[in-house]
């Protein structure tokens, strides 16, 4: 009898145990972030290539955890397509005076999604369009103070009309959020 008791409360910690596990997967789920399919009726449609085309600008900012500004920066991004494949040439200057350079290069699939790579991108960037958003998701290898990280990007772009593009990229490392980073994207 007293076996029979042992097991049938192992049993009950065990469910217990699950659905503690369960609920816990669900709620997170139920956190997860917008998905591209969540802007599919908001106009003006994004078209990646169309917007991406040409010279533009944008002005930005780095945030850590806490949403203290560590950094600023202007960008002037030089873009060229042919057929489905582009070239992103992206000139970074931060307000230290420090300049970056990261090159896109951009392909439109068949079903309308976008992959990319850069010299400082893990693997693709995979990107999702639907109404008046554009979303990529990707890993960047990020120097920071003599080390370099691989920090995972969520990143968001709203097209508001036809010359600008708001830009909200969160980053995150083991699933941890640890900081974020706007663009404000203009054309001429």
């Amino acid at each position: 009898m007293k076996a029979t008791f042992d097991s049938a409360r192992r049993l009950v910690r065990y469910l217990v145990a699950a659905g503690v596990a369960g609920a816990a997967a669900l709620a997170l789920a139920g956190c997860a972030g917008p998905q591209a399919a969540d802007y599919a009726t908001q106009r003006p449609l994004f078209d990646f290539k169309s917007y991406f085309n040409g010279t533009l600008l944008a002005h930005g900012l780095v945030s850590d955890r806490s949403g203290k500004v560590v950094r600023r920066f202007v960008v002037t991004m030089r873009c060229e397509w042919v057929g489905d494949a582009g070239t992103l040439d992206e000139r970074f200057v931060y307000d230290d005076g420090e300049r970056q350079t990261r090159v896109w290069h951009v392909r439109r699939l068949a079903d309308g999604s976008m992959v990319g790579t850069a010299d400082d991108v893990v693997g693709q960037a995979l990107g999702t369009s639907s109404g008046s958003a554009f979303n990529w998701r990707y890993t960047l290898r990020l120097p920071v103070g003599g080390n370099v990280y691989d920090v995972q990007f969520d990143d968001w772009m709203h097209l508001i009309d036809e010359r600008t593009v708001l830009n909200k990229a969160v980053m995150s490392k083991f699933g941890v959020r640890v900081g974020e980073v706007l663009l404000s994207f203009s054309r001429p």
